[in-house]
Parts: C-alpha cells; structure tokens; sequence
C-alpha cells in the first residue's frame, strides 16, 4: 500500500523504437500540426497505467522483467485519427498476434499483482504522432518495418509544446 507522502509519475508500458525505425516513422510528423510527439519519444503503448505511486516501481519494473519479451515484427503501414481526443497515429492494417500475446500477457501479470489502471475494452495498437490535430480519417503508406524487442516502463514528464517521456527500465 502506498504511504501519503508518495510521489506519484503517470506511466505507462511500451514497445520503444530503435533510433534507426524511429528515423523512418519522423517523415510522417512532417505534414501534421499540433502537438507532435518527439523523435526520441515515438512508441506504441501496451498499457497505459495513468497516476501511480513510487512506491510501486520495484513492482512494475519486476513485472517488466518476467515478461517473455521475442522480436515482433511491426508493419506501420497507415496513419488514422481518434477525431473525439484529436491524435493522429500510425498504425497497422494487420498487427500481429504476438503483438497482442504480449499486450495480454502484460496485462494479466499487472492484475496478478493488483496493479490498479483502465484497461482498454479492446487494445487497440498505435504510435502516437500528433495531439491537437485534425489529420487523416485513414492514409495508406508503404510499410515501414520495425522489428520490435524492447519493451519499457516509461513516465511522462512534459505536456508542451509536446509529451516528453523518461524511461525507467527495459527489457
């Protein structure tokens, strides 16, 4: 249980690019507006845990370090809109079911330990790219293949001009 005078860090679980596949997805930043998400901080979330104590770090960083982490390869191959919170994202027009292995797997070792958060009705996988936009309803794009096989506890820092994010572990 967590003491009141705990600090509290919004955080969240990611799959983190490599500097080289986070250089391929910055060309698709270049014609939105709004708040755009860094270069350095482009991801694709797996669980976001919102406000949580400090005291519950050595928890979640033991989580992180039991998962079965394998390479997954991701075919961001379309950008699409949330129009309701106004983000533009890049996405996959087919993740693959190992994406979701891990998402779940993740998800249920956070409820084993009764990690409190809002889970998502359905995950649904993307990078943020743009809050505050109005970009497209759906764009296909060629392919850019990320071969995914880091996953992160992350925190976010900063909200303008965009999100700025600190991790905390990898695996």
């Amino acid at each position: 249980m967590a003491e009141a005078h705990d600090e509290s860090f919004r955080l969240f679980y990611a799959i983190w690019p490599d500097p080289a596949t986070s250089a391929r997805l910055l060309p698709l930043l270049a014609p939105l507006h709004g708040r755009k998400t860094r270069q350095a901080d482009l991801h694709l979330t797996l669980a976001f845990l919102g406000n949580q104590p400090s005291s519950l770090l050595p928890v979640l960083k033991g989580v992180l370090k039991h998962l079965r982490v394998a390479q997954i390869t991701l075919e961001i191959d379309r950008l699409g809109q949330f129009p309701r919170n106004r983000i533009t994202w890049a996405g996959m027009t087919a993740p693959p079911a190992a994406l979701f292995a891990l998402q779940k797997e993740l998800v249920e070792a956070l409820s084993l330990r009764n990690v409190a958060f809002e889970r998502e009705a359905v995950y649904r996988p993307h990078i943020t790219l743009a809050r505050n936009t109005d970009g497209p309803a759906q764009t296909q794009f060629p392919a850019i293949r990320w071969r995914a096989d880091k996953v992160v506890l992350a925190r976010s820092t900063g909200r303008s001009p965009g999100p700025k994010y600190d991790i905390l572990a990898s695996h």
